[in-house]
């Protein structure tokens, strides 16, 4: 194959996607010593030795990738086999699992972090002023578009387009429901209040940048790194952020920004075709999954918040 070939082939793949796969493959090899190609009875001699410790969902992506490094290398895929897949379900079955989910960013703890944020920029350290302008944009771009967080590392400075006080147009190469990657663009809104339109203005102007990624990583000394920030870092970041708030930083995940919104929306009476159209949800169970049951009941619960 050539290098061109090759190049193109992991433009294909994403870099994710990728990563899971190999771990995935080494836990087989390495952790468990199960050997490649493999057979059906190897697999399933692995499924139920990690039936009662592994997810569900975790032991389906490692066969996902076993099916595709058999398929990449011409071999009979052993995952399709009835007993692999009879396996499986009854592991499901006797090992049901909670669905583990973000916590949604309130309303209140994002304007509480955002605040403390503020007053971060105000430091005479250039290197604080500049994490705090870039994690208050990544913050509010990230809530108010409901964006994963490889979206927020995928935007770049020249293919958005500005128009202060306004709105911003943002352009997404590609995303995880993108797969033939056509990209997209966005509109965000210019709000009265935690602006993500101001965030990301004062941030290019603070950062003095006109191209490459919106959001990259800040060495301890100012310096801006030429790549976007990877993904897992958005977490990491939002932790922080919150946590020098006085908010408990280590409940909240990358995704708790697109719950947040999603929970945000809700409460606002946004109907569910309005909120997948925004966010870009295909179909109303990837959206359900974002949306906590329990706001159906608004005012009627006893913890119900004050509108926001």
């Amino acid at each position: 194959m050539t290098t061109v070939a090759e190049r193109y082939l992991q433009a294909a793949r994403r870099e994710s996607t990728t990563r899971r796969y190999q771990q995935a493959l080494a836990h087989y090899e390495s952790g468990w010593g199960g050997f490649l190609p493999a057979s059906s009875e190897s697999i399933v001699r692995y499924l139920a030795e990690h039936g009662e410790t592994l997810s569900i969902s975790t032991l389906r992506g490692h066969l996902a990738a076993l099916a595709r490094w058999h398929l990449n290398h011409g071999f009979t895929d052993p995952t399709k086999a009835p007993q692999v897949r009879d396996v499986l379900r009854g592991i499901q079955a006797l090992h049901p699992r909670p669905v583990r989910q973000a916590e949604p960013l309130q309303l209140r703890e994002l304007e509480q972090c955002v605040t403390a944020l503020l007053l971060e920029e105000t430091s005479p350290n250039p290197t604080l002023r500049l994490r705090a302008c870039r994690d208050r944009a990544l913050l509010l771009l990230g809530f108010w578009r409901a964006f994963r967080s490889d979206d927020l590392c995928r935007l770049r400075i020249e293919t958005n387009q500005l128009v202060a006080g306004e709105g911003l147009t943002l352009f997404l190469s590609s995303s995880k429901s993108d797969r033939e990657h056509q990209g997209r663009t966005v509109s965000v809104p210019a709000l009265k209040r935690l602006c993500p339109v101001q965030a990301y203005e004062e941030w290019l102007a603070l950062s003095q940048r006109q191209a490459g990624p919106v959001f990259c990583s800040i060495d301890r000394w100012g310096h801006l790194a030429p790549s976007a920030l990877h993904p897992y870092s958005v977490a990491r970041v939002l932790r922080r952020a919150l946590t020098r708030s006085s908010v408990a930083g280590e409940r909240y995940s990358g995704h708790s920004l697109r719950r947040g919104f999603a929970t945000w929306a809700t409460r606002n009476q946004w109907s569910p075709k309005a909120l997948m159209e925004y966010v870009g949800w295909r179909d109303v169970h990837s959206a359900l999954r974002y949306v906590d049951a329990g706001e159906a009941f608004g005012d009627w619960r006893r913890d119900a918040p004050e509108s926001e």
